[in-house]
């Protein structure tokens, strides 16, 4: 092997080498959620309730119907409360998730009838279009302009929705994969994305916003963002085909991972009760390889054209704050479905 490239494990830790991290140093704590009269708790973007023209919201896994994701150990009287289940999963009653919606609906507009247009995710960079053009699937300028009925409304797939038809929701739904907002101020154009690792390796945001440009004639600087809660790089240990797939779309991948160490405190306290007899990097006994998908797209709205200053960052982790959102991979795939919703106030 002598004069060979070294294998990915070898990159990693050569790349990631001078980034090494305890979880604590890597995570980001929620700001406290907003109480809605009847009972739903989900988190604002502080700068943009001066935009009075814009709903949006980011919801928690509090103050819903479902009893399906309850923990049993819970303490006292919060073992007897529901919870906000958004996703139409197996576990789940479809009655009791249809209402759930509807309770975020009032939460963020004031009316449980503002129709709460979804996505069917598939993990791409496919964008489609909500409103007066034809429904989900039309194109601005493209079809001749029909009434847009919610009630007929199908999801398509795809993992961004955009719109400037006002009183309607976007939603995307995620239980770990990271939720973007964006707003034009100007042109009143709205746009929502989910953002799992393989969407962000697609560039769903940075074409997502190549599309609002496009299609809506909005600016990069007219528009602003914000990044919702998702798995934080404290948590999100990854492995050689993610580490892979993003060294091959960007040249700044290695900033978006970093070597995080178990701060378990028995391994911490008896280190060499976890000593093997294998070759150094051949051992599963180490540093992790974590990835910031926050970061990753902060940095595609950075691409898109849009200002440091105009991306607003919520904050929280899904893994570590499992009291307030639903994680997949913390709950080993038993997890319900939250919502990032945005929409345009009517008039």
């Amino acid at each position: 092997m002598r004069g060979k490239a070294g294998g990915v494990t070898r990159r990693m830790r050569a790349d990631c080498a001078k980034d090494r991290a305890e979880p604590s140093e890597l995570f980001r704590l929620a700001p406290a959620p907003q109480v809605a009269s009847n009972g739903v708790e989900w988190l604002s973007v502080p700068n943009w309730k001066r935009s009075r023209w814009l709903w949006h919201g980011f919801s928690t896994r509090r103050g819903g119907l479902s009893r399906a994701y309850c923990p049993d150990d819970a303490p006292g009287e919060l073992s007897k409360l529901g919870e906000l289940n958004l996703g139409f999963t197996a576990a789940d009653n479809r009655e009791t998730v249809a209402e759930n919606r509807r309770l975020l609906a009032e939460a963020i507009t004031g009316s449980r009838d503002t129709p709460l247009i979804p996505v069917r995710q598939i993990h791409s960079s496919v964008v489609r279009f909500a409103g007066s053009s034809g429904g989900a699937c039309a194109q601005p300028g493209r079809s001749e302009p029909t009434r847009f009925e919610p009630s007929k409304f199908e999801p398509s797939k795809g993992d961004g929705l955009m719109t400037n038809t006002p009183g309607l929701l976007l939603a995307v739904q995620t239980a770990d994969c990271i939720p973007v907002l964006v707003a034009d101020r100007r042109q009143r154009v709205v746009a929502a994305f989910h953002a799992g690792w393989r969407g962000t390796v697609k560039r769903i945001v940075e074409s997502g916003v190549g599309r609002m440009r496009l299609d809506y004639g909005c600016r990069s600087q007219d528009m602003m963002a914000a990044i919702g809660p998702g798995i934080g790089a404290c948590c999100y240990a990854v492995g050689d085909e993610v580490f892979s797939s993003f060294e091959s779309q960007f040249t700044y991948f290695a900033d978006l991972f970093c070597e995080v160490y178990d701060s378990d405190p028995v391994r911490t306290k008896y280190p060499m009760l976890f000593l093997t007899q294998r070759a150094p990097g051949h051992s599963p006994i180490g540093p992790n390889l974590h990835l910031d998908l926050v970061e990753a797209n902060r940095r595609q709205l950075l691409a898109a054209g849009l200002s440091a200053r105009s991306i607003k960052v919520v904050g929280g982790c899904t893994s570590c704050q499992r009291e307030l959102f639903f994680s997949h991979r913390a709950s080993k795939g038993h997890a319900g479905r939250m919502m990032a919703v945005i929409g345009i106030r009517p008039e």
